[in-house]
Parts: structure tokens; sequence; C-alpha cells
């Protein structure tokens, strides 16, 4: 009996990305298209967006929007539904980062990062899933980082956003997975990106004890990251809801 390809069932699946149109997003997003779904890329830089879709190519389209105008969002998702039809998979990947000290860091400040990596993402999410739940099928993949799971000095307000994102996927999932959407959530490790080149580069003590504590000694690529992605979207993972899976090389593990 022939084996039909692994990932077969997302062909035509409408798939969502947040933060699509560079690093892990464009990733993700390349590889769902690569498998024959339909990616809508959102973000806030219409030029870069538009980049990235025709690098995509014809599968691809893209939604200048800012995710923190919350208000907004049930519309946004209206008027995408209304042209692309109903979102299958909801993939929660833009986020942003502050590397500062925590006695430096503003209330401001930290608050806004929230707003985006955290308040955004559920919002995003509750308007993304109510037509899933009433069709009783969805995907729903967060995006965390190894940041939440040990403590790493000047990024406080980034790791309390993605400790939060790892509970929100634990609660919802028990919430919703009995009416058919399934939400994981990918911790991705240190990968290499501009975000974690902005990170790393200018710390080099910093980047010697990453590679230090990862069993595989180098930076995890974006593809790392966008398989895992693919693997929890599919049937192959029908049984899995609620996990947080680490993508680091053994960071996580290491010495």
């Amino acid at each position: 009996m022939d084996t039909p390809p692994p990932y077969d069932d997302l062909k035509g699946k409408t798939v969502l990305v947040t933060g699509g149109a560079s690093g892990l997003g464009f990733a993700i997003a390349g590889a769902f298209v690569a498998c024959g779904a339909r990616v809508v890329i959102v973000g806030r830089g219409k030029e870069k967006l538009d980049a990235a879709r025709n690098e995509l190519g014809p599968n691809a389209a893209c939604i200048s929007f800012d995710l923190t105008r919350m208000g907004e969002i049930p519309e946004m998702l209206r008027q995408m539904r209304s042209s692309l039809g109903e979102i299958d998979v909801l993939v929660n990947n833009a986020g942003i980062n502050l590397k500062k000290e925590a006695l430096s860091t503003s209330d401001q400040e930290y608050e806004d990062l929230l707003r985006t990596n955290l308040m955004a993402v559920f919002s995003l999410t509750r308007e993304a899933a109510k037509p899933m739940l009433e069709r009783g099928s969805g995907s729903v993949i967060m995006i965390s980082s190894m940041a939440s799971r040990y403590g790493i000095p000047k990024v406080i307000g980034y790791t309390a956003s993605k400790a939060a994102i790892e509970g929100m996927t634990r609660a919802l999932a028990v919430e919703w997975s009995p009416r058919g959407v399934r939400v994981n959530c990918i911790a991705p490790g240190f990968i290499a990106t501009a975000m974690s080149a902005k990170a790393l580069d200018d710390d080099l003590d910093r980047k010697r004890r990453v590679l230090a504590r990862t069993p595989m000694g180098r930076l995890g690529e974006p593809a790392d990251i966008a398989n895992a992605a693919l693997f929890l979207a599919s049937s192959q993972a029908k049984f899995i809801t609620g996990i947080v899976l680490p993508v680091d090389g053994g960071n996580a593990i290491g010495f």
C-alpha cells in the first residue's frame, strides 16, 4: 500500500501565521506553503510583508495589521475569512524582545511587551478559535521560548510573557480540546535568526555559554521550528494537545 506524504492532510488548509514576514515566522509560512496550504502572514510592515509574500508564491497572502489594536481584530478576521475562507491553523509567532536589566525596565516598557507578546496573542486566538470550535476542528500553535524554562538575565518582560504563553497553552487545551481544537506550543532554543543575532552577537560571553550548554553544540535553524509546527498542525499529532515542545538541541537539559 502506498504511504501518503507525512503532511498531505495540510494541503488546501488555510494557515494564519503572525510575524510571518521574517525569521521563524517566514520559515513556518514557507513550510506550510510547501505542503500545499494557503498561508496568510500578518505583520506591521507592509513593504516587508509584500516582499515575503512574493517570495512565498501564489499560495500566500499578507495582511498589514498591528495586532496590539485588539479591538480591531474581529473585523480583520472577518475580512480575511470573506476572501480566504476559514482558518484551519493559527500560528502565534509574532513577538518582541527587550534586553534590559529589570531595575531599568519601566512600567511602560513592560506593559508594551506584554501587550504584544501576551494580550494580543490571547485576543487573536480567542477570535480565531470561535469558528474552529463551532465546526469542531482546528489547531492553534503558540511559540514560547527557552527563556520560560530557566532564568535568563536582562529579559524580564520577555521571560514573563513566554511563561504566560505556556500556561495559556495548557489552559486553552483543556478547555477547547474536547470540542475538537488542539492547542500546543513550541519552545525554540537558540535559533539562528536576526533576533537571536541581536541578542548574542554583541554579548560573546552569553553566546559562549549558550553553545557550551547545548549538547548539539550549535544554534538551531528556522527550519527546525517550521518542521515542528508542521507536525503539530497535522493529523500526525491528532492525539497531542497541551504540550510545550522544546526544539533546542538539548539546551534545556544541558550542563
